[in-house]
């Protein structure tokens, strides 16, 4: 039985292969795509998931008081403190509206892109036009939509659930030939639970702050 070995001079020049050169770049960016997404099929967003509540627990807490326009002025301050402005208030349903604008640059996926790019213009070399410019998120509009409500009935008692999430928009990018012009863009929930935590003690202080009249 004979062992054939390749020398890594052969291996060298296959890798300069224009074709091999282009499935490495296409089997690093889906490697990266299927680290940063998973695939949600859309039935899954009409079943109460143990992490919807999660999520719950994490957007409500209860709030001893009996006026609920206090309530709500409390929480718009909050919101204003922590950068947002109101886009609106329907005091008589008990809902608030607020955004903020803030840069979505990140790290990682600058480095990526970089990545992508200086493999992909290795393939020029060997003349494949396999350059590829991945686009990244530039932007973002941070959301938060807050909703209060008696507790059953209990004028006395009032739920305020608050939900945080953000638009992303991308910049441009190439693949090849093909010019991927900017403006792409998604919407996710946010589920860090320190920054509901944050919102909440501070608007624990400013009720508090506010009956006592500080």
């Amino acid at each position: 039985m004979r062992t054939t070995t390749r020398s890594s001079s052969s291996l060298l020049q296959k890798s300069q292969n224009p074709k091999a050169i282009a499935l490495c770049i296409s089997l690093a960016y889906a490697t990266f795509l299927l680290g940063c997404v998973q695939a949600i099929q859309p039935e899954v967003f009409f079943q109460l998931t143990p992490e919807s509540l999660r999520n719950r627990a994490l957007q409500t807490r209860i709030f001893e008081t009996t006026n609920e326009k206090e309530l709500l002025s409390a929480s718009a301050a909050v919101l204003q403190d922590l950068g947002f402005q109101i886009e609106e208030s329907e005091v008589e349903m008990g809902v608030l509206r607020a955004t903020k604008e803030r840069s979505a640059r990140e790290f990682w996926q600058e480095f990526w892109q970089v990545a992508i790019l200086i493999v992909s213009s290795a393939g020029l070399v060997a003349g494949a036009n396999t350059i590829y410019l991945m686009p990244v998120d530039l932007h973002q509009q941070i959301g938060a939509t807050l909703a209060t409500r008696p507790l059953d009935g209990d004028d006395s008692r009032y739920s305020v659930r608050i939900s945080f999430h953000r638009t992303l928009w991308k910049g441009d990018g190439q693949s090849g030939n093909l010019y991927i012009p900017p403006g792409a863009s998604r919407m996710e929930m946010i589920s860090d639970g320190k920054i509901y935590q944050q919102f909440f003690a501070k608007l624990s202080k400013g009720l508090f702050l506010e009956a006592h009249e500080i």
